[in-house]
């Protein structure tokens, strides 16, 4: 008999149910930032200008449940055993991911630019039982992912929208063929992610891909290997 679900296990279950309870608050959040965000569209800045680092420190901007029971389905659909997620805020999307990688006998590489996030993600995991699956890792992406892990199943890209398509050409040399890539927010970045997404669909670049209207957009690519005769 197959052992159950690790995401339906109740530490996971009742850690999930109170952080996505915790994350409604982040309407208000927001609309404590309204002057900013007034001040900057004026100026021709972008959300990540006015939302810096201090101000996104107490936000959530998680998944939604739909995109993390999506998540953990993907992962355990291709077995992955090396999952990696830029952007691990307060573990929300973590926990799913995490579940998974239990349920597969994998590993999380997660990282996080905040440490008060970093903290809380941790405390997050702990709780529900997930720790052992995973690697935090505190600092830049771009520093914190460039010398592993080798032979990635999955990547998750949730953090600084700008970093997307630079991480993708960081990690794209260790993604096995096969491997998906998950990219959040692709309707609400649309523009500042217009080029990450037309690197993906391009052809010209070793992907398929797709754009899911899953919550806030879900770019959904598979890594099928270099192209060749070009």
């Amino acid at each position: 008999m197959n052992p159950p679900s690790r995401l339906r296990s109740l530490p996971v279950a009742q850690v999930l149910e109170r952080l996505h309870r915790q994350a409604r608050g982040d309407r208000y959040r927001f609309l404590r930032l309204a002057p900013a965000f007034v001040v900057g569209a004026l100026r021709g800045k972008r959300f990540q200008e006015i939302v810096t680092v201090d101000a996104a420190r107490k936000i959530y901007m998680p998944i939604s449940r739909e995109q993390g029971e999506l998540l953990y389905l993907i992962a355990r659909s291709i077995g992955a055993r090396t999952i990696v997620e830029f952007g691990t805020s307060f573990g929300i999307s973590t926990l799913y991911l995490a579940a998974a990688a239990r349920d597969t006998g994998g590993k999380v590489v997660s990282t996080e630019l905040e440490p008060g996030k970093h903290a809380a993600a941790r405390a997050h995991l702990d709780e529900a039982g997930l720790l052992e699956s995973c690697d935090l890792r505190l600092g830049d992406a771009m520093e914190t992912l460039r010398d592993d892990p080798d032979a990635i199943d999955l990547l998750f890209l949730d953090g600084w929208k700008d970093l997307y398509l630079p991480l993708l050409e960081l990690l794209q040399p260790r993604l096995r063929r096969g491997a998906v890539v998950l990219a959040d927010n692709i309707f609400t970045f649309r523009k500042a992610l217009q080029p990450f997404v037309d690197h993906v669909q391009s052809g010209d670049h070793g992907f398929v891909s797709t754009t899911l209207p899953i919550g806030a957009g879900l770019e959904y690519a598979v890594y099928v290997g270099a192209p060749t005769g070009r």
